[in-house]
């Protein structure tokens, strides 16, 4: 017996050597390291699962607003009373408020500290911009700041925050204050910033009229988290906002022939609407499809004459993060209820008749269509209403009501299909912010991707789910590769403030790579069933919180049961690509298989008979089995090119025309981060091999995908095929 152990210990020693890659030795690979420091170590409020802690604490700003928009001079004029609660527990002597509006005052240093050059097209533009700022006063003017009792408070602006110095400081774990804010300030012409601009006028030559969405116009609260005390890093126009929940009151006071579209619900719909708007609001309720609260024909009587009265309107919302709102004489109004997980919501669209006819056909119908879909995969939509609004702002999106920009037609009315799927793209982009950051709040200011990544994953499938043929422009790995093989001194971390990331690359970075991220992380790494339990799991436990990047790394692997820390540590931390190359395949040819002949570039090695022979003799029944049924054995030399870890995903073809495909891990990797050889059991002879065949990872060079090598269509033919559909789509 003791002979029989010796030879098949001796028999295993060498077959180790013949079908397994042997580490390096020392050897540790960093990129399967746990996340250490990168990590900030769990506490009583945020645990190491990723879950909020037994003591964790977040404050509270509610709002009471008054507002009056002057049509003339495009300008507001506006009050409010903020009631802050200090639920953390540090009595605090000074409160942060945002004044997000001093973007565009004169001295503002996001154009102070803007580089370019005037050689090219977007420097000259960038240098006219900051010369029309410097003559355009779009600033704040705060014109007062006092407590409850009406007492004048100091206060120091700081660029775009202002401290609030409390006379006693506010007392922690429930303290209450409550102050007023008295400002006014110039609206911005959306079309002369379309850069910076996220609230701003549009202004119709053709019949003198406006079009107003406004956003970030009041002097909200910063907040004061466990995290990182006050978030009050300077806005510079890319990091958005890190906003605390609370409930509103607005009163919004316009011309009399203006619609008003904004944050929550209409508290005084007698009051602004006429009896027939009144009864089409309720058909709207029970409608199939979107009714016409004010039609084209009454918008468009609204613009030969305006009102010299004024009417406010008052919407109240519970437990937001903002306030937004849109106002204009222009606009068409339809809307209808739909079902989300049980609830009627508000699907509601506003737009002028320059919108039509692809607005009535489309905006509603896909605002429905994105609650149901991001209710499926993360929260269920918790608030009444939601709106899309088509006006002068490109893209951007508040709590209950989102402007859409993209997608105009022609003046004819006509539009092509492009048009057609950039109007559904930036709906379902913009209304699915409802559910992050509006829900879901995280810190904008800080992390744009988790945000706008996580909405644009959410995003691709709310699109594939509107049409699978959809031309999403974001999440399918292979369209995030042009960004991956660019210039690695340019490229930085996911993981990189949004202040930091250079604006040509801020779009594949902080939305398409970590879209593309989170699709391989689901359909390659994970699976769906996986992936989606966790993902709601995390949208669960952070919903009306304010979540970190630690919370939602942590909240996946403890929900999946999965360690994903090299996937963070390569996707989020890192800038290298997926690049696998198949550099070699050899055939172990065994006593067994006589007839098999050499294949092209797949070349033999015998196995040592003496071996295979002694080995068969130890192994059971079924193992001998196995191997008697014409087992063939492949050696597959694969080397790390592009640095990121990966599954390795191959496809077999075999010499009778099948093929299969066969899915390795990533810890595949673990050893050897480097090179591995990977042998595989197949049924049959093989006449090739390739990698990643349905282009799933990302991998950047599909050459040394293959072997034998094949010869791959040139940056020409792609070109020259891509140019050929195109013709034949717009023909279609």
């Amino acid at each position: 017996m003791k002979k029989q152990v010796v030879l098949f210990l001796m028999c295993c020693g060498m077959v180790v050597n013949l079908f397994a890659q042997t580490p390096k030795v020392p050897y540790t690979s960093s990129k399967f390291e746990q996340l250490g420091a990168e990590l900030p170590s769990p506490n009583n409020t945020r645990m190491a699962d990723g879950s909020p802690g037994h003591e964790y604490w977040q404050n509270r700003a509610d709002y009471n607003i008054k507002v009056e928009l002057d049509d003339e001079k495009q300008s507001i004029k506006a009050s409010e009373t903020i009631t802050y609660t200090n639920n953390s527990p540090k009595d605090l002597p000074y409160l942060w408020v945002q004044l997000d509006q001093n973007l565009f005052d004169k001295q503002s240093d996001t154009y102070k500290s803007l580089t370019y050059s005037l050689e090219d097209n977007f420097g000259l533009f960038m240098f006219i911009e900051y010369m029309r700022r410097t003559n355009f006063d779009g600033g704040y003017q705060i014109l007062s700041v006092k407590d409850k009792l009406g007492k004048p408070l100091k206060f120091t602006i700081q660029r775009t925050m202002m401290r609030i110095d409390l006379p006693t400081p506010l007392k922690a774990k429930g303290g209450i204050v409550s102050f007023s804010i008295d400002w006014s300030f110039n609206i911005t012409d959306a079309a002369a910033d379309p850069i910076y601009t996220r609230s701003g006028f549009e202004f119709f030559e053709k019949d003198k009229n406006y079009v107003y969405e406004i956003a970030q116009w009041f002097p909200r609260m910063a907040v004061y988290s466990d995290v990182r005390g006050w978030q009050h890093k300077q806005f510079m126009g890319r990091g958005e906002f890190a906003l605390p929940f609370g409930n509103y009151e607005v009163a919004i006071t316009v011309p009399a022939d203006h619609i008003v579209a904004a944050t929550g619900e209409l508290q005084n719909p007698l009051a602004v609407l006429s009896p027939e708007h009144l009864k089409r609001l309720e058909q709207a309720k029970t409608a199939q499809e979107p009714v016409f609260i004010v039609s084209q024909k009454e918008a468009e009587e609204a613009e030969k004459k305006k009102a010299n009265t004024k009417k406010t309107w008052i919407y109240k919302a519970q437990n937001v993060r903002d306030f937004a709102w849109a106002s204009s004489r222009k606009f068409i109004w339809d809307a209808m209820q739909v079902s989300v997980e049980g609830k009627k919501v508000w699907a509601m669209s506003y737009y002028p008749k320059e919108g039509n006819p692809l607005w009535e056909r489309t905006s509603t119908k896909v605002v429905a269509h994105t609650l149901k879909v991001y209710s499926k995969h993360s929260i269920a939509y918790p608030y009444p209403v939601a709106i899309s609004v088509h006006g002068p702002v490109g893209g951007m999106e508040y709590p209950m009501i989102s402007f859409n920009n993209q997608g105009r037609p022609n003046p004819d009315g006509t539009y092509d299909k492009k048009t057609e799927a950039a109007t559904i793209s930036v709906i379902i982009h913009e209304v699915g912010h409802n559910f992050f950051p509006m829900i879901v709040n995280s810190d904008e200011r800080q992390w744009t991707w988790m945000d706008e990544g996580l909405n644009s994953f959410l995003q691709y499938l709310a699109e594939k789910e509107w049409d699978k043929d959809f031309p999403s422009q974001s999440g399918p790995a292979k369209k995030i590769v042009s960004y991956m093989k660019g210039d690695p001194k340019k490229l930085v971390p996911i993981m990189t403030n949004s202040e930091q990331i250079d604006l040509m690359q801020f779009g594949p970075n902080a939305y398409s790579k970590p879209a593309t991220a989170l699709n391989v992380l689901r359909e390659t790494v994970m699976g769906r069933e996986l992936f989606d339990y966790a993902f709601k799991e995390y949208s669960r436990r952070w919903a009306f919180k304010h979540p970190e990047p630690a919370d939602f790394f942590r909240s996946m692997e403890d929900a999946s049961a999965m360690d994903l820390d090299w996937f963070w540590r390569g996707w989020f931390f890192g800038t290298e690509p997926v690049d696998i190359s198949l550099d070699s395949v050899f055939f172990y040819k065994t006593p067994d298989n006589k007839n098999v002949s050499e294949n092209g570039n797949i070349k033999m090695k015998n196995i040592n008979p003496f071996i295979y022979t002694n080995i068969k003799g130890i192994l059971g029944a079924d193992a001998n089995k196995a191997l008697n049924e014409n087992v063939y054995l492949y050696g597959l030399h694969l080397s790390n090119v592009g640095g990121l870890i990966s599954p390795v995903i191959i496809q077999v073809n075999y010499k009778d025309g099948t093929s299969e495909i066969i899915r390795l891990p990533a810890e595949i990797w673990r050893y050897n981060p480097e090179n591995i050889t990977k042998v595989i059991h197949l049924p049959k002879e093989v006449s090739s091999f390739a990698l990643d065949p349905h282009l799933e990872t990302a991998d950047i060079d599909e050459a040394n995908n293959h072997f034998p090598r094949k010869q791959m269509p040139s940056q020409f033919d792609k070109i020259k095929n891509g140019a050929n559909a195109g013709i034949e789509e717009e023909e279609d």
